[in-house]
This record gives C-alpha cells, sequence and structure tokens, in this order.
C-alpha cells in the first residue's frame, strides 16, 4: 500500500483566499481615506482663501476704498494714503464736458502755471464748489481730478468729521490742513460738505449741533489762514447749496461756484453709449430713443439703466441685450428714483 499525504480541509483555501481579498479591499479603504482626508484638507484652505478674496473684494467695492501707501496717521483711526493715480481715474465724463474744462481752469492752473496770476497782479482761487442734484457727476469730476493733477489728493467726507465727542472735528479739520501744507502742492476735496456746512441758528438744538457749528467755524478758520500762493487748493461737492451757511460761500473761502444740473438729451444718448458701449447688445438698438424717454434723469440712473438691461438678459439666460431690456429697466429705474427722490427733486426744478 502507499503512503497518503496530508489531508487538506476542502474549506481552508477558499478561506485564505477571501481573508487576503479583504485585506486588501481593507488597505485599499484606509488609502481612500487618506486621500478623501487630503482632499478635504486642500478643500477647506481653498475656501478660507476664496473668504479671504470676497472680503477683501467687498472692501475695496465699497466707497471711497483705496489701496496705497500709508503716508501719515491721523488721529486713531484715519490715516492719510498715498493712492497711485495711475489709470485709475481715467474716465469718460459725460455730461460734464463744459465743467470739467472749468474746473480744469481753476484748479491745475495756479498749481502749474502760478507766475500767470502774478503777472496780471491777481489773487489765486483757494477753493471750488461743486453743487447740483444726486448722481451729476460731482465726486466723478472729483476723482477725474485727482488723476489730472500730479499732486497729493486728500479726500475727506463731511459726514467723517461729526464728531460726537467735543472738539474732535475741528481737530481733524486742523489735521487735514497741516497735512496738506505738508504734503504741498495738495488738493482737499471734502464730499457732502453740507454735513458741517449748513447755516448756523441762534437756537442750538444740543451739543452736537454746536459741536458741528464748532467744527465749521475751524474750517472758516482754516480757509482764511492759509495764502492761494502756498499751492493748496480746497474742493467742495454738494446736494443742497441752498442750506450752506453763507460765510463758507463768500469769495475769498470759495471762490469759484460750478452748477452740475441733470443732463439735456443729447447729453444722456452720450452717457448711455459710455455705459454700454462694452455690453453684448443686439443690432438695432435704438438709444436716443431710451434717452428721450428719461426725462430729468442723472447719471448716475442712466449707468444703472445699462446695468439693469443686462441684469434682465441674464435673468433669461440669453448672451445679448434687446431693446426690450432697456425699456423694462427705465420702468424699473425711474419708478424707484420717483419713489425715493423726489423731495430731493422739487429742489432743482
Amino acid at each position: 500500500m502507499g503512503v497518503e499525504g496530508p489531508v487538506v480541509q476542502p474549506g481552508h483555501g477558499l478561506r485564505d483566499y477571501y481573508r487576503g481579498k479583504i485585506q486588501e479591499l481593507e488597505i485599499a479603504i484606509r488609502d481612500k481615506h487618506h486621500n478623501l482626508h487630503r482632499i478635504e484638507a486642500q478643500r477647506n484652505e481653498l475656501n478660507s482663501r476664496v473668504r479671504l478674496l470676497r472680503e477683501e473684494l467687498q472692501l475695496l467695492q465699497e466707497p471711497g476704498s483705496y489701496v496705497g501707501e500709508v503716508i501719515k496717521l491721523m488721529g486713531k483711526s484715519k490715516v492719510l494714503v498715498k493712492v497711485n493715480p495711475e489709470g485709475k481715474y481715467v474716465v469718460d465724463l459725460g455730461e460734464c464736458g463744459a465743467e470739467a474744462q472749468m474746473e480744469a481752469r481753476v484748479i491745475e492752473l495756479p498749481l502749474k502755471h502760478p507766475e500767470l496770476f502774478d503777472a496780471l497782479g491777481i489773487a489765486q482761487p483757494k477753493g471750488v464748489l461743486l453743487y447740483g442734484p444726486p448722481g451729476t457727476g460731482k465726486t466723478l469730476l472729483a476723482r477725474a481730478v485727482a488723476h489730472h493733477t500730479d499732486c497729493t489728493f486728500i479726500r475727506v467726507s463731511g459726514g467723517e468729521l461729526v464728531q460726537k465727542y467735543i472738539g474732535e472735528g475741528s481737530r481733524m479739520v486742523r489735521e487735514l490742513f497741516v497735512m496738506a501744507r505738508e504734503h504741498a502742492p495738495s488738493i482737499i476735496f471734502m464730499d457732502e460738505v453740507d454735513s458741517i456746512g449748513s447755516a448756523r441758528t441762534d437756537n442750538s438744538g444740543g451739543s452736537g449741533d454746536s459741536e458741528v457749528q464748532r467744527t465749521m467755524l475751524e474750517l472758516l478758520n482754516q480757509l482764511d489762514g492759509f495764502e492761494a500762493t502756498n499751492k493748496i487748493k480746497v474742493l467742495m461737492a454738494t446736494n443742497r447749496i441752498d442750506i450752506l451757511d453763507p460765510a463758507l460761500l463768500r469769495p475769498g473761502r470759495i471762490d469759484r461756484k460750478i452748477e452740475f444740473p441733470n443732463p439735456d438729451e443729447t447729453s444722456r444718448f452720450d452717457i448711455l453709449k459710455i455705459h454700454s458701449r462694452k455690453m453684448n447688445l443686439q443690432r438695432g438698438i435704438d438709444l436716443k430713443k431710451i434717452a428721450e424717454g428719461m426725462t430729468g434723469s442723472s447719471g448716475a440712473e442712466l449707468k444703472a439703466v445699462c446695468t439693469e438691461a443686462g441684469m434682465f438678459a441674464l435673468r433669461e439666460r440669453r448672451v445679448h441685450v434687446t431693446q426690450e431690456d432697456f425699456e423694462m429697466s427705465v420702468s424699473k429705474v425711474m419708478k424707484k428714483d420717483t419713489d425715493k427722490n423726489m423731495s430731493i427733486k422739487k429742489l432743482w426744478k
């Protein structure tokens, strides 16, 4: 009889096979989990970057937000920032052409050619007031001046000078003019000057009104305290010239007043062309008809009409803007303006 070999259990080979497969799958699962954790970490890092970029973008899109070199601290919460103007405010002024030329003569000529005033024996103008309804291009024109003049441009809103602590607003006004002298030639642009420059009354409404009046008195003193030959010019803008104090408007402080009315039909057509030139318009768009239907509208409203027309096209997933889009946007923008700004528009009839 032959010698019998070892007996192999029929289930052992199959069991070992599946154990090996299970181990392979467990290793693959661990690798997948490791890759998943790595991808999640990368996703979280990218999400953090996106959040930071969105926050920075929101800050940059806010009005009056600029990026530049910090020149000097101004109190505890404000700084003087040097902005590189290269290409930043090269803008089409549209309806402001005549006003832009007038302001260029008043602001730029004394800074570039002071000898002309000396030869004629006349005083250089110190300041210019831009006034008119909202949205007519006053601040836009000031930005253009910042680009075209080779001097320090200091921008401040009148509301920023209204402080709750006694003496704080007047101190900020003094520091503004100190900085302007240190960095001459310079232009001080004061937007919404009616916040501090309204006419004074005998019956003060409280400590807040008294502080506003003190701030305005300091502004008047500073306007009187520097010579026009110091290469410092003051540029102010307001929607309400009717409430400004006469002491602020007298010659020697504000030498020129430039009105910014709402654009006429030709100017409205030019503004629509400026704001729609980069839009994908359907052939046959009649912008002149749109301009005719927007009597009394401002430059800001005309820009809003172009933006709304594009939004109507986006909602319908179209890649071009039609005449109907413009007509619907006119109805929307003009209705909003009628409901919101009727009281202001009455002042400029």
